[in-house]
């Protein structure tokens, strides 16, 4: 299984998120902690807490599916960066 973190900033942004998985065949675990839900499902994605960054577990090893939800991902060091910057 790959991982990687996302996060979402609006509903929209979880709607776009669950119709670009929905199109590959990979089973996809999203979720923190012990509540893990099927990423494909928008109502289990919406069931989670949004407001933090969430593990993203995959079964596929595709260049694509990572180009595509590429908006979504979240990276602690760009997430600093950006809090740095906008203090200045």
């Amino acid at each position: 299984m790959q991982q990687v973190n996302v996060k979402f900033d609006n509903v929209k942004q979880v709607e776009q998120f669950v119709n670009i998985i929905e199109k590959f065949e990979a089973h996809f675990d999203l979720g923190s902690g012990q509540r893990v839900v099927n990423a494909k499902s928008i109502l289990g994605v919406f069931a989670l807490d949004l407001s933090e960054p969430l593990s993203l577990s995959y079964s596929a090893k595709d260049e694509v599916l990572i180009q595509q939800i590429e908006p979504f991902l979240y990276r602690e060091n760009d997430h600093e960066l950006e809090l740095h910057v906008s203090k200045e």
